[in-house]
């Protein structure tokens, strides 16, 4: 059986957000290339590709057994109940294949090491990096609530410094390390 993965998310109104599911999911086909042929992202609603759209991109390129993983932490009713209706709903289209449903991210300790580099950052750039400098996050004097349909600190991409992926505010990503090495 060819396996194809779909990493799947809620999905977003923030086209950003969007993009950066689709970043890790090509991330994610190129370090396993070698063992994951076929990988897609999902959104589970409000966007393409929905988890239809990626099972049915899978099955094309080759896949007969389809593993969705959600992009979660924990294991509430996305996971427990829509995840597994969707892909069932979809999987039914193609009577030829499985799928499965892998867990959610939940507690590991890589999770436990990314915490750890997350408050890092915080203790290391002082408390106030660019991405948080003047909002809300950054728990500053002085900074203040946006007005209604207002967006706080419009330069911020809400990545941390030490993250070599960067979200620009159109919500293409860049990885800087491919920049850094002249590719």
């Amino acid at each position: 059986m060819q396996n194809g993965i779909i990493i799947v998310d809620h999905g977003s109104r923030r086209s950003a957000s969007n993009r950066m599911l689709e970043t890790v999911a090509e991330l994610f086909a190129q370090r396993f290339a070698g063992r994951y042929a076929i990988v897609e992202p999902a959104h589970m609603e409000l966007v393409e590709p929905s988890i239809a759209s990626a099972y049915a991109r899978c099955v094309e390129r080759g896949a007969t057994r389809v593993i969705v993983c959600p992009f979660f932490l924990g294991p509430g009713k996305h996971w427990t109940s829509d995840i597994p209706r969707l892909t069932a709903a979809a999987a039914a289209a193609f009577p030829n294949t499985r799928y499965h449903v892998a867990q959610t991210l939940g507690i590991d300790d890589l999770i436990l090491d990314l915490l750890a580099k997350r408050v890092g950052h915080c203790e290391q750039h002082a408390y106030a990096c660019d991405a948080c400098r003047g909002t809300l996050r950054s728990g500053e004097p002085g900074a203040v609530l946006p007005a209604a349909g207002e967006k706080a600190n419009a330069a911020s991409n809400g990545q941390c410094a030490s993250c070599p992926f960067v979200v620009r505010p159109d919500g293409t990503v860049t990885d800087t390390r491919r920049e850094s090495a002249g590719a």
